[in-house]
């Protein structure tokens, strides 16, 4: 697979990723919601940290949420150089079409999570209580690295009462699969996912 094709991978994510939050970020009030099927719902969330909204705060309670919402989003500015290198240089080794898939998908997903990042808190405006605007004339809701990823797919496939014997669960309502998520989201996992399954494939040597 040749870095042109691998870069019109990525573009192809990357813009179907920045639409789709575009359009949610400026046509549902943060927390709204609709129900497509009664497995797959669109539900409009803003994520200020890392996978799940952790952040580096809740482990490094000496470090303010902003300064590590500066570090997160430096870090993945430093990180998203280091995997445009490993695609490039998996390209022109010609190394398997797998592995070159697989970084890229994982390149697209990474960009498209730093562009909110560092972006979107510049260029719309809050969306609690209302819908956004893009380039508000009175300003963004915050400064350049500021910004927050807009997540909107949920995939409540099932939903079991767990029972009454399991030790700290028991009796409780259990959803799978809880967690929001967005297009960028996907890229990277699958990217992750087949570099796991397919690993051996992946990196085999040409002789």
């Amino acid at each position: 697979m040749s870095l042109k094709k691998s870069v019109l991978l990525i573009l192809t994510i990357l813009v179907a990723d920045q639409i789709s939050k575009f359009y949610i970020k400026t046509n549902f009030v943060l927390h709204e919601g609709v129900t497509v099927f009664s497995w797959f719902k669109i539900i409009f969330v803003e994520n200020d940290g890392m996978a799940w909204g952790t952040k580096i705060s809740d482990f490094a309670s000496f470090i303010s949420d902003r300064t590590a919402k500066v570090i997160l989003t430096s870090f993945r500015i430093v990180a998203i150089f280091g995997i445009g290198y490993w695609l490039f240089d998996v390209t022109k080794k010609q190394s398997s079409n797998l592995l070159i898939i697989a970084i890229a998908l994982i390149f697209s997903g990474a960009l498209g999570n730093i562009i909110d990042s560092v972006f979107y808190g510049v260029l719309f405006d809050d969306s609690n209580s209302q819908i956004a605007h893009f380039l508000p004339k009175t300003g963004g809701y915050d400064t350049l690295l500021h910004g927050k990823v807009v997540d909107m797919l949920h995939f409540p496939l099932f939903e079991i009462n767990l029972p009454d014997w399991l030790p700290i669960m028991s009796g409780k309502r259990f959803s799978f699969f809880d967690p929001v998520f967005n297009i960028a989201d996907m890229a990277i996992s699958a990217g992750f996912i087949m570099l796991i399954v397919f690993n051996k494939k992946a990196f085999e040597t040409k002789h």
